[in-house]
């Protein structure tokens, strides 16, 4: 963790939050010489595309075909949309 004063923090706001948010790193912020905050990256987010890029581990050989033939709807619907509330 790297200790900073307020005034640093403040004349180098950009940079500070930069090593914050790209390399992690945690920021104490000092004000005469005593700690009054510390400044901690957010969680990690994922992106959808991350989050479906290793689904095929995850799943069973037959479930990820169907799967991936359910998702590309390669079922002969003939552009037809269904009611899935239909009786």
């Amino acid at each position: 963790m790297q200790t900073v004063t307020a005034t640093d923090l403040s004349r180098n706001f950009r940079v500070m939050l930069n090593k914050v948010e790209f390399q992690h790193e945690e920021l104490l912020i000092m004000r005469n010489n005593s700690p009054v905050a510390r400044l901690v990256p957010g969680p990690a987010t994922m992106t959808a595309a991350e989050a479906f890029a290793d689904i095929y581990r995850t799943l069973p050989e037959e479930a990820g075909e169907g799967w991936l033939s359910d998702s590309r709807m390669d079922d002969d619907t003939s552009g037809e949309v269904r009611d899935p509330w239909a009786s």
